[in-house]
């Protein structure tokens, strides 16, 4: 099975185990896709084992200094997505029925059941999914803001330093 029939049998899996809880199935969200994709990418260099994936202590999770950088490659930020939900499982050889098991009898499964989670992205690479779960309000929706710093962030300091100065030049008018 390749990779794009792998991750829409997951989806699939994730909405029939939703619909038989009686919530809404989880609509595919691109934005989701492309950073579940991006963090799988992180994830591929970890081996599975049994600290891993579903299997890590809450609170315990890796954290990735590259995090920023993941959600900009997506056109995203931490206001986009700081009421979704990330779920990385890693399964030797992906085999399907223990992917989904990985989500729907783990840890994850209070996200799962969980009703303000309306869309998914899916990612992998190697042996780790990755599902996002995403939200339609504006802290989870994985929907890109639109304001000025991050339509130019390549001015880096200047973005800073620009109010600071007109500040500094409004200061010395008065």
């Amino acid at each position: 099975m390749n990779a794009a029939d792998e991750k829409e049998s997951l989806l699939q899996g994730l909405n029939t185990y939703r619909t038989s809880l009686n919530l809404t199935a989880l609509t595919k969200n691109s934005n989701g896709d492309c950073f579940a994709e991006e963090l799988a990418n992180q994830f591929k260099k970890q081996p599975c084992s049994n600290t891993t994936g579903a299997d890590t202590v809450l609170g315990t999770e890796p954290q990735l200094s590259t995090y920023p950088d993941l959600l900009a490659k997506c056109h995203l930020n931490i206001t986009d997505t700081r009421d979704g939900q990330i779920m990385p499982v890693c399964v030797p050889n992906l085999v399907p029925n223990l992917v989904l098991a990985n989500f729907t009898e783990t840890q994850y499964t209070q996200y799962l059941n969980d009703s303000s989670f309306t869309g998914a992205g899916i990612g992998s690479e190697g042996d780790w999914m990755v599902v996002v779960l995403s939200t339609n309000t504006v802290g989870g929706s994985f929907t890109p803001t639109q304001n000025t710093a991050y339509l130019f962030p390549s001015l880096g300091l200047a973005q800073i330093l620009v109010p600071v100065l007109l500040g500094f030049i409004l200061v010395l008018l008065r």
